[in-house]
């Protein structure tokens, strides 16, 4: 793995506490070694490049006021990717890197407000209880995450850790360990008293024991999906802002159509329009992935106190209550403490969505810090956030062929754990596409998407 030259030594030194240790553990190497292949040229140029200028994120906008090249319109794309969510962009991104020309189309812009990998953080965590194979997806997907970060103009990967706080049902903790282990991962256990000792910060009522992954964290995500896409265009793939028809017909898709009319050529489709995917294929999908409304709040630690801060308290998770999950993580980039509660929201329609928190929301964010961060209950709300789930009936993700339109592949269902596998949902949905994956994940087919929802993946 190429380490970073001295001027970018350098240049994470001056940031501080935004440059976070970003070296791949032997089990993420291990994990990632298939997904790992030759880069092309131009990514790879990027790559020795320290850094890539601000200034080339803001390409993006220019990039998508623009009508596909003419060179392209006659049909020139090998795949055409609608959807610019982290699926769809590492789905796009590993096609290029297999030397595919890539179209990818998104109706809201990269990383956009309304989208599922919209907003400033997600959790990236390899304890999934028994879940091996969500482990083994985390950890190959750590890494290049960290490749991602270290091409980035600002960090896109924080090793700030992940802590499980485990109440007296310790199950799925223990199970976790187990897996991350099996899987080459590190996980450290914790008694009560080394929790005191090491998070003061924290009230222990209810918890019995904790459970600490230090190489996972959070990925910056509006950052990461726009960097990647910036990357793809510089290496020669088209980005188009445009609305999407919903595709009709059977046997092969020749073209998309755009809601102004025109049509997109390309030999091969992805769709991976996270909580749009129902709305472009009704007949298939209708009730097979639900997209539900999400609050997340953000508090703002006391001046000066940096107690709820990197590297002194960690992305967290309260497992006491494996029925009522909340999770957050510590004031990163000085964005305030972030908060939120794991149950499903009500359906939402995720273009007239009112993005505004619930009085009820708040509430209940305060009377968990009342008791878990006692030292943030009165602490104002600075930020706060409306986003969605898109849950297939069971939390698996949706990763399969059109039934029947053989050149269209179907990619979603993050089902609010997504965010952080999307390298390795994108290795698998590129493999796919191009013949050469092998045996496919039975979880991940249409036909294990049910209507009815009955949640087993946390």
């Amino acid at each position: 793995m190429r380490r970073a030259g001295g001027r970018r030594r350098g240049r994470r030194a001056r940031l501080g506490p935004l440059a976070t240790g970003l070296a791949a553990t032997r089990g993420e190497r291990r994990a990632a070694r298939r997904l790992s292949q030759r880069v092309p040229a131009a990514l790879r140029a990027q790559r020795d490049d320290p850094v890539i200028r601000r200034r080339d994120l803001v390409k993006l906008a220019a990039v998508a006021a623009l009508p596909a090249p003419a060179a392209r319109r006659s049909g020139g794309y090998d795949v055409a990717v609608i959807g610019a969510g982290v699926f769809g962009a590492w789905t796009a991104w590993h096609l290029q890197r297999a030397g595919r020309r890539v179209l990818i189309v998104d109706a809201y812009g990269p990383a956009n407000a309304r989208a599922s990998s919209g907003g400033e953080s997600r959790v990236i965590r390899l304890g999934y209880g028994k879940d091996e194979i969500y482990t083994r997806m985390a950890l190959a997907s750590l890494r290049f995450w960290g490749d991602l970060s270290r091409r980035a103009a600002l960090p896109v990967l924080h090793r700030i850790g992940v802590l499980e706080l485990i109440g007296r049902d310790d199950r799925y903790a223990r199970e976790s360990g187990e897996a991350i282990r099996r899987a080459g991962g590190r996980v450290e256990d914790l008694s009560r008293s080394e929790l005191a000792k090491r998070y003061p910060q924290i009230s222990l009522e209810g918890i019995t024991a904790g459970q600490l992954e230090p190489a996972s964290g959070a990925v910056m995500a509006r950052r990461a999906v726009l960097t990647l896409v910036q990357e793809m265009v510089a290496a020669g793939a088209t980005y188009l802002q445009a609305a999407v028809a919903p595709p009709a017909g059977e046997g092969r898709l020749t073209d998309v159509r755009l809601r102004d009319g025109r049509a997109l050529q390309a030999g091969a489709f992805v769709f991976a329009c996270g909580p749009w995917l129902p709305r472009l294929f009704p007949q298939v999908l209708r009730d097979r992935i639900q997209p539900t409304r999400q609050e997340v709040f953000f508090f703002g630690p006391p001046a000066g106190d940096r107690r709820f801060a990197p590297p002194a308290l960690p992305v967290w998770a309260d497992l006491s209550d494996l029925e009522n999950i909340v999770y957050g993580m510590p004031d990163l980039e000085a964005r305030g403490f972030k908060l939120a509660f794991d149950a499903h929201g009500p359906p939402i329609d995720p273009d007239a969505l009112e993005r505004q928190v619930t009085p009820a929301g708040l509430a209940a964010s305060r009377d968990f810090l009342v008791r878990r961060f006692p030292a943030l209950a009165q602490a104002p709300l600075v930020e706060s956030r409306v986003c969605q789930y898109e849950n297939t009936s069971n939390g698996d993700f949706l990763i399969d062929r059109h039934p029947e339109l053989e050149n269209v592949w179907l990619v979603g269902g993050g089902s609010g754990h997504g965010f952080k596998h999307g390298p390795a949902v994108g290795d698998y949905a590129a493999r796919a596409l191009l013949g050469s994956l092998g045996s496919p994940e039975p979880r991940f087919s249409l036909a294990t998407k049910q209507v009815q929802q009955q949640r087993a993946v946390y």
